[in-house]
């Protein structure tokens, strides 16, 4: 498959829900953003094909303006397959320098070699008052 080609198609009956974000202080972060935020993702297969998830990307959009958007393969160093009524659930995190606001979308292909992109809602990145 072409690495992130530019025509996905939506499939009914896959979503991400964002499950929890947790802002973590004790994780190592570079000086630049000393934040971070663990978050906890499930992309729910309630269609009637298979998905192999083969790609992602993040954007964050800090308070200040910045942006910051990554791109990769797979997801968690995992390329997986979601069968019909199956979850995959992970986590992973963020490190930001200002309150941020975080979405993107997860890529993948069908068993049928349907492109797919689904979205992972926007969630807030939001350092606490105590930090």
């Amino acid at each position: 498959m072409e690495k992130f080609p530019t025509r996905f198609d939506e499939l009914d009956g896959l979503t991400v829900e964002v499950d929890d974000v947790i802002y973590m202080p004790n994780l190592e972060a570079p000086k630049d953003r000393p934040h971070p935020f663990v978050y906890f993702i499930s992309i729910i297969n309630r269609s009637n094909v298979e998905v192999r998830i083969v790609g992602r990307k993040w954007i964050i959009r800090q308070a200040n303006g910045d942006c910051l958007v990554v791109e990769g393969d797979g997801v968690v160093n995992k390329e997986p397959v979601i069968k019909p009524g199956d979850d995959f659930t992970y986590n992973s995190y963020h490190v930001i320098g200002d309150h941020s606001k975080a979405s993107g979308a997860f890529f993948g292909e069908t068993e049928e070699g349907a492109l797919i992109r689904v979205a992972i809602p926007e969630f807030d990145l939001r350092i606490p008052q105590w930090a």
